[in-house]
């Protein structure tokens, strides 16, 4: 007879507890016990290109609080960007650089690149070929080929491009990435993924330029995660409106579904949900349980499971994370144990490829 289900609160046991921090920590414990005996390593000297991508700032204020980088400068060529960055304090006291002086630095091995979207990928480009270690947030323009040539061309030289996708860092996600590869959820055969906000004029206007809309510029967080799942879907068709009374053609209002040969997954992307910070989600089923993450920041988790499986009990389960300290710190941790040779980046760049083409037939844009 079928075990009846029974809610379970707070029942993440103290060993499964310890092993999700370890996850979610795993860049802080390693970097603890290099430093045992010998002290901490050298800072990595770094620098940042561009003030103008929307988390430019929160990136500068990860580095500069971390034990692990030096910031060198900050570069920003445009004048009015650079006098609004000046008066921020997530800027104050840095040395404003060319892109060629922040190049030339001595011993600067890696670079954030904060561009405007369109120039992430070409002042990338430009930080590899100055043998530069490259921390790129999203979504990495509107081209897959020149994303490709500039993933290639890293490889070829021994270099690390490291994508800003937040969520992966994300205590919630981790955990889930471990369920579902571990065989907790069983075969996966759905993920509901929804990832909105509601922007200002300001903000709307800058992203105007760009056809794919909201499920371009942060429905790929969640996109990321769905290949991190489920690998490369068979077939993405985009469904996107512009639904907004202002009218101005932006694509505000998304909705993807990918195919899979044994699963569907939908997304929601919008930028006119009043509510849409609140209501993000990030829902896996499987044959044998659900993961639902809800909101996603600050996280909080639920687990079903039809049967007893690892640490866990059958029936639902408020799943204990680790504390989230930032959206960002986890990033950062984790390249410059990549940097110093300690590991190497768990996030091939056949994933990141795999992810930019996904997001681009999601967006309703071309690949090639």
């Amino acid at each position: 007879m079928r075990r009846a289900r029974r809610r379970s609160v707070n029942t993440h046991s103290r060993r499964e507890f310890l092993r999700a921090a370890a996850v979610a920590g795993v860049a802080a414990s390693g970097l603890s016990s290099l430093a045992l005996g010998c002290g901490r390593p050298a800072k990595i000297r770094v620098g940042q290109i561009g003030t103008r991508h929307l988390h430019a700032a929160g990136k500068m204020d990860a580095m500069r609080a971390s034990d692990d980088f030096d910031v060198v400068g900050i570069v920003e060529p445009d004048p009015h960007l650079r006098a609004a960055a000046e008066a921020s304090r997530s800027y104050a006291g840095l040395a404003w650089l060319t892109e060629e002086q922040l190049l030339r630095t001595d011993g600067v091995r890696a670079v954030a690149v904060e561009t405007e979207i369109r120039d992430l990928v070409p002042t990338a480009a430009r930080c590899i070929a100055a043998g530069k270690h490259v921390h790129l947030d999203k979504p990495p323009g509107e081209s897959l080929p020149a994303f490709r040539r500039l993933l290639e061309e890293a490889t070829r030289r021994g270099l690390t491009v490291q994508m800003g996708y937040m969520l992966r860092y994300n205590p919630a996600f981790q955990v889930c990435f471990r369920l579902a590869r571990e065989g907790y959820l069983g075969e996966v055969f759905a993920i509901d993924a929804t990832m909105s906000k509601a922007v200002d004029a300001a903000v709307r206007r800058r992203l105007l330029p760009y056809r794919g809309g909201s499920m371009f510029e942060i429905g790929c967080h969640v996109i990321d995660a769905v290949v991190t799942v489920l690998g490369r879907p068979s077939k993405v068709t985009a469904h996107n409106r512009s639904s907004s009374p202002l009218n101005d053609g932006f694509a505000d209002n998304c909705l993807a579904v990918l195919e899979y040969p044994r699963a569907s997954v939908t997304v929601r992307s919008a930028i006119i949900d009043v509510e849409g910070e609140a209501r993000r989600q990030f829902t896996v089923s499987g044959t044998k349980g659900t993961f639902d993450i809800r909101p996603l920041e600050p996280p909080h988790a639920r687990l079903s499971l039809d049967a007893p499986h690892g640490d866990y009990d059958a029936g639902d389960h408020e799943v204990t994370l680790p504390p989230m300290r930032g959206r960002y710190e986890g990033e950062f941790e984790d390249l410059a144990r990549v940097i110093r040779g300690q590991k190497t980046l768990e996030f091939s760049p056949e994933h990141d490829l795999t992810v930019q083409e996904t997001v681009l037939l999601a967006s309703g844009l071309p690949v090639e």
